[in-house]
């Protein structure tokens, strides 16, 4: 039988009162009685002595080995979570630095993030930014304050000044695609039309719906007299000027949406990301099955009561049987 203990220092413990048994069982700190021949005689039994004795150093093993915690592993319990399998995809286009969201649109989409994560800690959660290029920044995810971590660090520029939607719909889908997930979500955050890449939108939207992943569209501000800056001027006045490419393709968002069963919305205010929210959470969610902690079999209880009843017994017949006591 394997075991595994739990507080092996403790066993010393029961070592401990052995010792002091021992002590007490041989008289080795006790002062020589005065000669009693009717106590002597009864002392004269060296067999029964021995067997008490072997007795006694049995239950106190036991109480030693009981008080180290054994147990037996029994293997580990099963479970099952319920998740969502869920990529935010981000648009960091240049036009993402317009005011009409405060303090601007791109921080105004970070925060609504780091809420939405923040209201589905079971779901695994993967993030990918794109601008000109893509790039996936966060695989899927269950580690709520990495998430919210990248989030934090998610600045505009490095990856160019384009709207690639098509290119980052379709890494998202890659992604997805091993996914043991029932439900499988994009949720594509923009204040753009698509301008570059390789695929289209509709392209990765095709893509998607193959592989039974829904995509939820925000289209992000809306105002078409929405303006970005530009930098001061030579008296330190901040200028701004037009979103260059023109504002949101709602048309395109719903065609996106709409194609794979998804929902679209339009965030002129701080209050259409919670409806995205509300929707995916009504969804359907997929059971995966997932090792938990190990099961053990406790077993100090019975070597415990074990060495007790012996170390009873034991005392019981040095008292009564040979007559022995203080």
């Amino acid at each position: 039988m394997s075991f595994e203990f739990q507080h092996t220092t403790y066993a010393l413990w029961g070592l401990v009162g052995l010792i002091f048994w021992l002590i007490s069982f041989f008289y080795l700190v006790r002062k020589s009685p005065l000669f009693n021949p009717k106590k002597n005689k009864k002392l004269g039994f060296p067999l029964l002595r021995t067997l008490i004795c072997f007795v006694g150093v049995i239950a106190w093993l036991y109480i030693s080995f009981a008080l180290a915690g054994p147990r037996k592993p029994m293997g580990m319990d099963k479970n099952t979570i319920d998740i969502n399998d869920i990529f935010i995809v981000l648009d960091l286009s240049r036009s993402m630095m317009a005011e009409d969201l405060k303090p601007n649109r791109v921080e105004a989409a970070k925060q609504k993030v780091v809420d939405f994560v923040a209201l589905f800690p079971k779901d695994r959660i993967g993030i990918i930014i794109f601008a000109e290029r893509v790039f996936t920044l966060l695989p899927l995810s269950t580690d709520l304050e990495l998430i919210k971590k990248m989030v934090d660090q998610i600045k505009l520029g490095p990856l160019g000044d384009g709207t690639n939607i098509g290119d980052a719909l379709a890494l998202a889908v890659g992604r997805l695609i091993q996914s043991q997930a029932k439900s499988k979500i994009i949720l594509l955050l923009t204040d753009g039309v698509s301008n570059v890449g390789t695929l289209t939108p509709l392209q990765a939207a095709e893509m998607a719906l193959a592989n039974k992943i829904k995509i939820y569209t925000v289209g992000i501000g809306g105002d078409k007299d929405a303006r970005i800056p530009v930098g001061p001027n030579m008296f330190g006045v901040q200028r701004y000027q037009i979103i260059p490419g023109g504002s949101v393709d709602a048309k395109g968002l719903k065609e996106i949406s709409d194609m794979t069963h998804g929902k679209a919305y339009m965030a002129s205010n701080n209050k259409a990301l919670q409806n995205v929210l509300d929707e995916i959470n009504k969804m359907e969610r997929t059971q995966i099955e997932h090792s938990g902690r190990i099961i053990y079999q406790e077993l100090y209880f019975k070597y415990l009561l074990t060495g007790i009843f012996l170390l009873i017994g034991a005392e019981l017949s040095r008292r009564l049987i040979l007559r022995e006591g203080p």
